[in-house]
Parts: C-alpha cells; sequence; structure tokens
C-alpha cells in the first residue's frame, strides 16, 4: 500500500464565495396541500437572479405556481449581511463580489460588517470606490500598519537616531487609530480601513 496524501473531493479554491439557498416559499409554506416541503437547490449568489420556480421544481413531480415566490434561505461562504433577501438581493451581492475579486471579499465584508461603509444612495451595497479608497490592507496587527506609516511619511526623519528610541510608539499608535476602523481578519491579523 502506497501513502498518497487525502485530497478533499471537490476543489476548493474559493471557500469565501458567496452561495445561498434558493426555495420555493409556496412549498415550504405548504400552499398546494397544507404539507410543507423544502424545494429549492444551491447557488453561486452570482446565479441567483436568474433562477426561476420551474428550475426549482424540476424533477420533484410536486405541483407548483408560475407566480410563486422565491427566497434565500440559508446562505455559504462569506457575506457581507447576515439578513433575510431575495434572489435579486443575493445576486447583487455576487456581482459586487466579482467585482471585488475573491482576495478583497473578505476586507469588504468586514467593512460593510463595522458599519463604517459608505453605501449607495439608500441601498445597503457599498460604494467600492469608497472602498478602494479606505482599504489600507491587511496587517498582523494596527501597530505594524502604524510603524509602516510612519516609515513611509518620514515621521522621524528630523529626529535624531539618538533619540527615536524614546518616541512614544504607543501613544501615537492609539491617537491614530481614532482615524481608522479596524477589523479582525480570518487569519489572525486585522483589516485597517481609513476614516475619511
Amino acid at each position: 500500500m502506497t501513502n498518497s496524501p487525502l485530497r478533499p473531493s471537490v476543489a476548493i479554491t474559493e471557500p469565501d464565495r458567496p452561495r445561498c439557498w434558493i426555495g420555493s416559499l409556496a412549498a415550504y409554506n405548504g400552499s398546494h396541500d397544507g404539507v410543507p416541503r423544502l424545494i429549492g437547490e444551491w447557488y453561486d449568489a452570482t446565479e441567483a437572479g436568474e433562477v426561476t420556480v420551474a428550475d426549482l421544481h424540476k424533477g420533484t413531480g410536486v405541483p407548483f405556481d408560475p407566480d410563486d415566490e422565491l427566497w434565500v434561505m440559508d446562505l455559504d461562504g462569506t457575506w457581507p449581511v447576515q439578513v433575510e433577501m431575495g434572489p435579486t438581493t443575493a445576486a447583487k451581492w455576487g456581482e459586487i463580489y466579482d467585482e471585488v475579486g475573491p482576495e478583497q471579499w473578505p476586507a469588504l465584508c468586514a467593512w460593510v460588517r463595522n458599519g463604517s461603509y459608505v453605501a449607495e444612495s439608500d441601498t445597503d451595497y457599498p460604494v467600492l470606490s469608497d472602498f478602494e479608497e479606505r482599504y489600507v490592507g491587511e496587517w498582523s496587527t494596527f501597530r505594524e500598519y502604524a510603524e509602516q506609516l510612519a516609515d513611509d511619511i518620514g515621521l522621524l526623519t528630523d529626529v535624531p537616531q539618538s533619540l527615536q528610541p524614546y518616541f512614544d510608539w504607543a501613544s501615537w499608535t492609539r491617537d491614530l487609530k481614532y482615524d481608522y476602523s479596524v477589523e479582525d481578519a480570518p487569519n489572525g491579523g486585522v483589516y485597517v480601513f481609513r476614516d475619511l
């Protein structure tokens, strides 16, 4: 017997990719025969807006009304909001995912959950240009970001080398943090956003 590495049966390429379980409300509420049924399917959020009642009932043998309302009944992956939504709303979040990409998606979700994000008019959808302007990256700590910023702006350039060890980094970092939003990242670091 040879040893081989364990491999998942499905390729795991984008674990944060938002997916949703779309179900038939009529079937769930038992409106045809009084018996509630879970009739639905998992879809990528980007496809959610295209799902029809016929798609969900295909192969079930359960009668359905083409005017039945579809609803997102469960979420998978990373989502910026944890609210009830229709497939159209899920599809919009899928579009936003595609626009920011899998690398930036977790940071965008953290920004939205933080509540300091800028929304498009009267929606919950973030303004992506504001996200790009405010997001300064993922860091192991806010202190690491502060030290890099100090270096980038030459904060101690005019301070003699012999006096630099006496600079109060803790106070400077604490005061600097008032101009930023900091959210935990899944790997133990933090996402840092400018508060403009």
